[in-house]
């Protein structure tokens, strides 16, 4: 084929190319790609796509916090009553430790007092007489506790003591609170409300029955050596003693409480022994 022949078949080309129109290719035209039919894709670049999914799995992801967190909230009540439960278990089971302790720390019980009685009431009356406060009148319805406190140089504490015409209550008891006094002091209890008061202060012998023998430990250091008993002290004397448990202070307990009537007249002496 000869270049003149070439030339016009590529302008029969050229020309046929340029008569046709976008009408001829329906799908092609704007107003059909404007109005294509749903789910098909209008674009195809990859990072729009992408942010488009990112999106969307935020907002999902959104949703289920919001969703979730909203469940906490409604679940959060339920978990503050389970706390608070905890909380009162928790402080309901300290209880134990705490009786354990308060057990633990109560005064473990003590070897009974060696006791004796003599025939001897004359002598031991006339002696007494002779010196300084060891001849009392423990008046109806009174305690009179006569307070020891242990001393280094000795090992054990020691008592005798009667009465004229009747009996009277009597009983030990051990405070091993640390000793800051050395010197021995008598306290007298002039009504029940005094010896309610004392009770409080120092947890000894409640008002019982003397002749069952009373008992009173409301004081955690305070022990008990010998229940407060009824002694036939105005038949014969009544002595004792007891060894040192450790530091403390002997309370010794006359008990009139139970008389209603009679005053009674006490000879008594107190005295350590090495």
């Amino acid at each position: 084929m000869t270049a003149m022949a070439r030339l016009e078949a590529t302008s029969e080309l050229q020309s046929r190319l340029s008569s046709l129109s976008f009408s001829s290719f329906p799908g092609i035209t704007s107003k059909q790609c404007d109005s294509g039919p749903p789910g098909r894709l209008h674009s195809t670049n990859l990072s729009e796509s992408f942010t488009q999914s990112s999106n969307q799995a935020n907002m999902n992801e959104t949703k289920e916090g919001t969703a979730h967190l909203s469940k906490g909230n409604e679940e959060a009540p339920t978990e503050l009553a389970l706390g608070e439960g905890g909380e009162k278990n928790s402080s309901a089971g300290s209880c134990q430790p705490s009786a354990e302790i308060k057990e633990a720390t109560q005064m473990p019980p003590l070897p009974p007092p060696t006791t004796w009685t003599s025939a001897a009431v004359k002598e031991l009356k006339a002696k007494l007489r002779t010196e300084k406060d060891s001849v009392v009148t423990v008046y109806r319805g009174d305690i009179m506790t006569v307070h020891v406190p242990t001393v280094p140089e000795a090992k054990r504490v020691c008592w005798e003591f009667a009465t004229d015409g009747y009996d009277i209550g009597f009983g030990i008891y051990f405070d091993c609170t640390p000793v800051t006094s050395r010197s021995i002091t008598v306290h007298i209890s002039e009504s029940s409300d005094d010896e309610d008061e004392e009770e409080e202060l120092e947890g000894p012998l409640s008002n019982e029955d003397v002749e069952k023998g009373s008992k009173s430990n409301a004081n955690s250091n305070l022990a008990e050596i010998l229940p407060v008993y009824r002694q036939d002290s105005h038949l014969c004397v009544q002595g004792g003693s007891h060894d040192f448990p450790g530091e403390g202070t002997y309370l010794l307990k006359f008990d009139n409480s139970y008389s209603l009537w009679r005053n009674k007249t006490l000879y008594y002496r107190v005295y350590y022994s090495a």
